[in-house]
């Protein structure tokens, strides 16, 4: 069921890239609803019916100003950043692309950014750690894709 699961959601990242949609997005929905304790996959059925339903209240909802609705996207950073205390603060290769991710983001304006830069950072710590072989080889191949991204002069 796991494995349906991925693919669904791989399946959705790459329609909504298509489309113009973050892909951030599927990813999100999908492990919030498996962390709401959704695994059959009906949780992904009403949460498409439900936005399916969106698109009536939409116009509506584009009444209210950005500066009523700041608060609570306030809200949903913080609750992300409770995620920090996860991290072992006196290793710097965990420390190092972390921070580099939550200056990136803002920054940049883009998360997408700002995991592509804590990517690169963190494949070259391990590199130069000598810890290479803890990385695996598809993070190398997205470390490179995102070098040659932001720093390939085309």
């Amino acid at each position: 069921m796991f494995l349906a699961t991925c693919v669904a959601s791989a399946i959705g990242t790459v329609a909504g890239a298509l489309t113009g949609t973050s892909t951030v997005t599927t990813f999100v929905e999908s492990a919030s609803g498996v962390e709401a304790g959704g695994r059959t996959g009906l949780t992904a059925v009403t949460a498409g019916v439900l936005f399916l339903l969106c698109m009536f209240v939409a116009p509506a909802a584009a009444i209210i100003p950005a500066a009523a609705t700041s608060s609570a996207l306030i809200y949903v950073g913080i609750l992300m950043l409770s995620n920090l205390r996860h991290i072992d603060f006196t290793d710097l290769s965990q420390l190092l692309p972390v921070s580099v991710m939550l200056l990136a983001m803002p920054i940049s304006g883009s998360i997408g950014h700002g995991i592509g830069l804590a990517l690169i950072c963190h494949a070259v710590i391990k590199v130069c750690t000598g810890k290479a072989r803890e990385v695996s080889a598809l993070t190398y191949v997205l470390s490179l894709i995102f070098v040659v991204k932001f720093f390939a002069v085309i």
